[in-house]
């Protein structure tokens, strides 16, 4: 006794061995062809990199830094252990704190999360770049303000207020308080930093 699918798809004509056979073949040749013409673009774009270590320049506060890295280093690993620029904190591995935050050309990112291979040939700058003699407005109103506790995401913060700030000159308590969100403190100084931002806004020294 014959099954019935087996019978009717001879007599339509259509047997489902031969159409999985013929899609596989397809599938093949379609892989065949893609797959140079991929090699090639990726080639041609995405140089690769490791493993190992590989040897770069950073620009970091507008001096040249060589370093040596593994491709997997992340920006902040670089700053804090290969140039001891510890003002970027290790608070999370995932950059939610806001305690890594430096400048990337001119815009702020986690260095946790960056990849310090991905800044060469760009300009980076760190909290540090924000004191000296003459300390950054910022920087004083925080000493001024009492803006720090246990001081792990202070730095942070000063690179989060400033960058606002270079941005809202003239920004509100709300504008700062939104502006900031991105930035956590465990110690909940929150107010002090607040009015902290606040006295650069109404000192005007924002640039």
């Amino acid at each position: 006794m014959s099954t019935g699918g087996h019978d009717q798809s001879s007599s339509s004509g259509f047997h489902r061995r031969a159409f999985l056979k013929g899609s596989g073949a397809a599938a093949a040749a379609t892989a065949l062809v893609a797959q140079p013409v991929m090699g090639a673009e990726s080639d041609q774009e995405t140089p690769i990199v490791g493993p190992g270590m590989h040897k770069l320049v950073l620009s970091v506060n507008g001096q040249d830094c060589p370093v040596e890295i593994e491709p997997r280093t992340t920006l902040m690993e670089v700053l804090r252990y290969q140039l001891n620029l510890s003002g970027c904190k290790p608070v999370s591995n995932q950059g939610v704190t806001g305690g890594s935050t430096v400048w990337v050309d001119g815009k702020t990112v986690s260095a946790s999360t960056t990849l310090a291979i991905t800044c060469a040939g760009k300009k980076i700058r760190t909290v540090e770049s924000l004191g000296g003699d003459q300390p950054d407005a910022v920087v004083q109103a925080f000493v001024h303000h009492d803006g720090m506790q246990c001081g792990f995401c202070t730095p942070g913060f000063v690179v989060a207020v400033r960058a606002f700030l270079d941005k809202h000159p003239n920004a509100t308590e709300a504008d700062i308080r939104a502006g900031l969100n991105g930035n956590l403190c465990r110690c909940g100084t929150y107010a002090n930093v607040i009015q902290a931002a606040l006295e650069v806004v109404k000192g005007g020294g924002n640039g």
